[in-house]
């Protein structure tokens, strides 16, 4: 794996360990809120205090369980070098360089912005499969592929 396929992959991995310790932290903050209301709270008022905690554990175990999923993701793309570009890829464009491995946003590394996409988001979806010298259109906007590593 090239030094910047590892960094990108290492930031990514990254992402995902802190969206998954945001929702287990979530998790643990609305069972401990739920307990608390338990101790100080009686009638209509414990009971709706109990059903929005739920929620909010719902919505957290929701969050964690995509963060899961991304990190399964993560882990299955490939690291060896193609001509062709598929998730794992590091596609340098006309207009913006790209790491195709899960949505995580941009990412700096040594001054320079990739953005971290999805195969499956718009972007990626144009972007697999393309050679160094292709392009595309998408939304208005030209990309010509520089390089693929």
């Amino acid at each position: 794996m090239s030094d910047i396929k590892a960094e990108l992959h290492k930031r990514c991995a990254d992402y995902i360990k802190m969206r998954m310790e945001a929702a287990e932290q979530g998790i643990k903050e609305a069972q401990q809120a739920s307990i608390d209301d338990t101790k100080s709270s009686a009638g209509d008022k414990y009971e709706t205090g109990r059903a929005m905690m739920q929620q909010e554990t719902d919505r957290n175990l929701g969050q964690l369980n995509e963060a899961n999923k991304l990190k399964v993701a993560l882990n299955s793309i490939g690291t060896g070098a193609s001509a062709i570009a598929e998730a794992g890829s590091v596609v340098y464009t006309n207009s913006g360089n790209f790491y195709l491995a899960i949505s995580a946003g941009s990412l700096i590394v040594d001054g320079i912005v990739y953005f971290a996409v999805s195969p499956v988001s718009p972007i990626g979806l144009k972007l697999k499969g393309q050679k160094m010298g292709g392009g595309f259109t998408l939304n208005g906007k030209t990309y010509k592929i520089e390089r693929i590593i």
